[in-house]
């Protein structure tokens, strides 16, 4: 079983990667978004990015700051194979997968300017904001001492690998490339 976790900052290209990796590489995704809409709808919420945040730290809270990619992670040994969960969000997620062995964690990122402007192409449930609202949701995200909130900082540090989306989707594309060459060869 081989695990790639992707981490990074809002609309940077965690789900382009997600995309080329599942298309192209055969991988199963397992998403932590997804997880956190299901959870939110059956709470009764709106999806948006406050949910999100709020749902994410109470389950991590309650349970463990790894609750959410431990649950992700059941699922993909169920499945077996390659898998790639998306979203890693907190330095207990990365050493909870850690652990597990077999495990790489991808960073990707890029201008604030760029991945706005992604963002508002995308235009999912947490995504119809501002720059300044944008920019605050990542501020809160960025950094904390509390095991349970986001500290995409941290998480983007612990990476294996580090990728800079501020070009075409095809650069970001050979980059990805690349580690995958290095990731099969440090398997072998």
């Amino acid at each position: 079983m081989l695990v790639i976790g992707i981490t990074g900052t809002l609309g940077a290209g965690k789900g382009t990667l997600v995309d080329f990796l599942v298309k192209e590489e055969g991988f199963r995704h397992f998403s932590v978004r997804q997880f956190l809409i299901e959870e939110i709808e059956r709470q009764g919420l709106p999806v948006n990015r406050d949910s999100m945040t709020n749902v994410a730290n109470d389950l991590r809270e309650k349970h463990h700051p790894a609750y959410i990619i431990e649950k992700l992670y059941e699922k993909a040994i169920r499945h077996g194979g390659r898998a790639i969960i998306e979203s890693i969000r907190t330095p207990g997620e990365v050493a909870f997968l850690r652990k597990q062995g077999n495990f790489y964690l991808l960073a990707v990122d890029a201008d604030p300017k760029i991945r706005f402007q992604r963002i508002q192409l995308r235009a999912s449930e947490t995504d119809r904001i501002d720059f300044e609202t944008f920019m605050a949701n990542e501020a809160r995200e960025m950094n904390t001492t509390d095991p349970n909130k986001q500290n995409l900082s941290q998480c983007i540090r612990l990476a294996d690998f580090k990728l800079d989306n501020n070009e075409s989707i095809d650069k970001l594309q050979q980059q990805l490339k690349t580690v995958l060459k290095l990731i099969l060869i440090d398997k072998t």
